[in-house]
Order: C-alpha cells, then structure tokens, then sequence
C-alpha cells in the first residue's frame, strides 16, 4: 500500500511577522493536515536507509531508497531559543543604547520593507550571545558553544548562525 500524503490547501499556518504559534501535526507517515496550536520544536530528520544485502563487494547506501527516518531534537538550539523568548519578553535587558535603537528600528511596524520575525529572531539569537547572556547567567551557552566549536575546530573559535532560505539574510 502506497504512503499518500495529505494536500494541505494553505501550507502557511502562521504570519512571516510574528512568533509562530501553529504547525503541521507530523506522524509516523509523515505530514498530516492537523494544526497544532504550538511552535514547532527545531529538530531534523535523519535517513535511516535498509541494510544492503552482502554481495561480496563493498556496500553502498542507496540515499533514495530511505525505509525509516529518525527524527533528532536540536536540544541546544531549543534552549537557547527558550532563553531568548524570555529576554525578548523582559523588553532585552541588558543591552547597549545603540543595540536598543537598532532593535527599536528594526522593530517598528511602520518601516518601509518590515522585518520578517526569523529575521528578527536570528539577530536577536545574535545579540544576545554577544551582549546579553553571560549578563543573564546564561554562560552554559558560550560554553556549550566553545565546547562544539572544539570539538569540530581545535584552536580555532568561530560563531556562527544558520538561517534557512527564504529568511532574508541578504537584506
């Protein structure tokens, strides 16, 4: 029996200029039609391919062929984005006068060409590292951060933020 997916008439639950609030249900077979009333949880899914059977040669995986997916939960990222929910709502104390400006420019529902919301929420994520954090006894992040950052670049510290397309990093 073959895995049909549901059409979804509006694939956009939420507006580009506000927090998320709603998502599509995923299940076992993947995506339904079903809203939940909540933020999706950053998470990935991982393509668990079918063993190959031995044919006496090296085995290949078949990325095509994907019989499961296992799905991974961005714990750090989930974390980090709890904490810079709550100084957001504190009003982002904490910060310098000119990071206050920006954020107010940034924020103002006025402005020609308006902030979509992940574009605000990647600069925030940004600024709040930098500025806010260790002011918030948050160090765990810069630790955890330092802490990957060595793992995969010893002796060579770097930040850096990923946004997906779509999410204006050009503007």
């Amino acid at each position: 029996m073959g895995n049909t997916r549901p059409t979804i008439g509006n694939p956009i639950p939420n507006s580009p200029y506000d927090a998320p609030t709603r998502c599509f249900k995923f299940d076992a077979d993947g995506i339904t039609d079903e809203i939940l009333d909540e933020r999706r949880a950053s998470e990935f899914f991982v393509a668990v391919p079918a063993p190959k059977k031995k044919s006496g040669k090296q085995q290949e995986i078949d990325f095509l062929d994907v019989s499961t997916e296992r799905v991974e939960t961005n714990e750090l990222i989930n974390r980090i984005r709890s904490r810079v929910d709550r100084w957001r709502e504190f009003g982002y104390p904490g910060i310098t006068p000119t990071t206050r400006s920006l954020l107010d420019h940034w924020h103002n529902p006025e402005r020609e060409r308006r902030r979509f919301f992940c574009q605000l929420e990647a600069i925030e994520t940004a600024i709040y590292l930098a500025e806010a954090a260790a002011k918030s006894n948050d160090v765990w992040i810069e630790n955890a951060v330092r802490d990957a950052n060595d793992e995969a670049n010893p002796g060579l510290y770097r930040v850096a933020h990923k946004m997906a397309t779509g999410t204006g990093k050009t503007v």
